[in-house]
């Protein structure tokens, strides 16, 4: 036993340093994970003999429900409120109609039986939530008019489509199911899912909040048993289980519950170790001879899906919105293939169907493209776009995020007339708590003391504790060309009498507003809510 756990250690070593190399190089850490795993297998330089679909297929399910339940978990649905709409139709109808236009390409392009390019068009129907997820915190994409809250909810919440279009054409292809039952199994996965998962979410809701229910310690692992109690029960009364359990994550994640930081770092921990288990695993489950053969309709299908399939679909669901033609191409750009397809090309391994292609070979390189091509190339893409938002963090984004410094830096800029001009820092009234930390002049800065002479144009910077208040909650507003507050005064908006604006980041910078300042696109207003 010794030996295996000594090869388990090394190979959660060289995948955390692998992790640590991509952040310098620039590729997801998803696609080293894989690589690695390619690199132990079978045709690789370690040669560990691995092939077992069935218990693959077993533990990489086990790892999605902890990767959705916590995809779920960080949606913060505050942001994604407002692009609600436009993602759940792209996470649904944009799914469908994926798999359909990758089916014909199939069918007419390879040579496919229909049936068979319906299976592939399925299972690579979903774009993959870890990989969108991973490269827009890595590299810190802070994109503008809600982008990142759309593809954050379309990437986590597809998944369960792509499932049930994958179990019904196999259904299918096994005589298990007929065109004629479609509708009732696809109606009964979402009825149920959907059902159990908001149970589960509110009952865990509930238990969170019971008082004498406190343990930080307890709370994290009583999270994760109500992922996988979600999961197992939808699944054994035919709901989609992978959808539950999202729903119950994004019930759970956005409720007042107590020791939330304690479990996002939990939950945090978890589900890097299951993101290496799953993608190190399907590289160690791949045979690299085996992409030889099907390297050609591999790039074919990837290209469809890239440069045809995903564009479309994005058109035709995103223009009614009216979103600009630049956010949809980063929309589509974003669309990656990843884990999530490989694991349900293992289904089609595991089913008793003839397939004439090697599915599981062709989905794995279409995701290795993907992944490695689309993944490297999203920063340089939205950059082009010029799609890159001027708030400073895209952490705000997930419902996770937490900003406690201990202090504040605040900059008061003193105009000529200011009552603070002509006197030094020991005859000024700071308020307690304060200090003049830094005097900026003329470009340059000058540490303060107490016979330091104020002057007009000076800027004063202050440090100010931080208000740790947490029943007074902020939100940010998003101003994009179509929003309804545009080339707005303030005190023209009708706002309600216990909401304020009272910063506004605009192009880099922040400003102190008033009634008289106008919006403009692009900026980012900060509200108490």
């Amino acid at each position: 036993m010794e030996i295996y756990l000594i090869v388990a250690a090394i190979i959660c070593i060289l995948c955390i340093l692998a992790s640590n190399l991509s952040y310098r190089i620039g590729v997801p850490s998803l696609l080293l994970f894989i690589l690695l795993g390619m690199m132990f297998g079978t045709d690789g330089i370690f040669r560990i003999n691995f092939s077992d679909y069935a218990l693959s297929e077993t533990i990489c399910s086990i790892a999605l429900i902890f990767i959705m339940f916590y995809g779920g978990f960080c949606t913060n649905w505050h942001e994604a409120k407002p692009v609600a709409a436009k993602s759940i139709i792209l996470s649904s109808l944009g799914v469908i109609l994926t798999a359909v236009l990758a089916a014909f390409f199939c069918y007419f392009v390879l040579k496919t039986s229909l049936l068979e390019g319906f299976l592939i068009g399925s299972i690579l129907s979903s774009t993959d939530a870890a990989s969108v997820f991973s490269i827009l915190r890595v590299k810190k994409l802070n994109l503008v008019n809600g982008m990142a809250s759309v593809l954050e909810v379309e990437s986590g919440s597809n998944d369960p489509v792509s499932y049930m279009l994958t179990i019904i054409v196999l259904g299918i292809m096994n005589g298990k199911s007929s065109p004629a039952t479609v509708g009732l199994i696809f109606g009964e996965e979402i009825v149920f899912g959907l059902l159990f998962g908001a149970l589960a979410g509110l009952a865990g809701y509930f238990i969170f909040r019971m008082e004498h229910f406190r343990s930080k310690e307890m709370l994290p692992i009583f999270g994760l048993s109500v992922a996988l109690l979600t999961y197992g029960l939808s699944n054994s009364v035919g709901g989609n289980g992978f959808l539950s359990v999202y729903i119950a994550g994004v019930i759970i994640g956005n409720s007042k519950i107590h020791y939330k930081a304690e479990m996002v770092h939990f939950f945090d921990g978890i589900t890097g170790m299951m993101q290496i288990v799953l993608f190190f695993l399907l590289g160690l489950l791949c045979f690299p001879s085996r992409i030889t053969p099907v390297i050609l309709p591999s790039i074919g299908i990837w290209a469809f899906l890239l440069f045809v399939a995903r564009p479309l679909v994005v058109f035709l669901i995103l223009t009614p919105f009216k979103v600009p033609l630049r956010q949809q191409l980063l929309i589509s750009w974003a669309g990656l293939r990843g884990a999530v397809s490989i694991v349900f090309a293992i289904l089609a391994v595991l089913s008793p169907s003839v397939l004439e292609l090697d599915v599981f070979h062709i989905v794995f390189c279409v995701c290795l493209l993907s992944v490695s091509i689309q993944g490297s190339l999203l920063p340089w893409m939205a950059k082009k776009l010029n799609v890159i938002g001027t708030t400073d963090n895209i952490f705000r984004t997930f419902n996770d995020y937490s900003d406690n410094p201990a202090v504040n830096l605040t900059e008061i800029r003193l105009p000529k007339g200011h009552p603070w001009i002509d006197k030094t820092l020991k005859d000024i009234i700071i308020p307690n708590g304060m200090m003049a930390v830094m005097i900026i002049r003329d470009g340059k800065t000058l540490i303060p003391r107490g016979d330091s002479m104020v002057l007009a144009d000076d800027s004063i910077i202050l440090n100010t504790p931080v208000y740790t208040d947490h029943s007074m909650k902020l939100r940010e507003v998003q101003i994009g060309p179509y929003h309804p507050w545009v080339n707005q005064k303030i005190s023209e908006l009708t706002l309600p009498s216990d909401t304020l604006i009272f910063l506004i980041q605009r192009a880099g910078k922040s400003l102190i507003p008033d009634g008289q300042t106008s919006l403009q696109d692009g900026d980012c207003l900060i509200l108490n809510a």
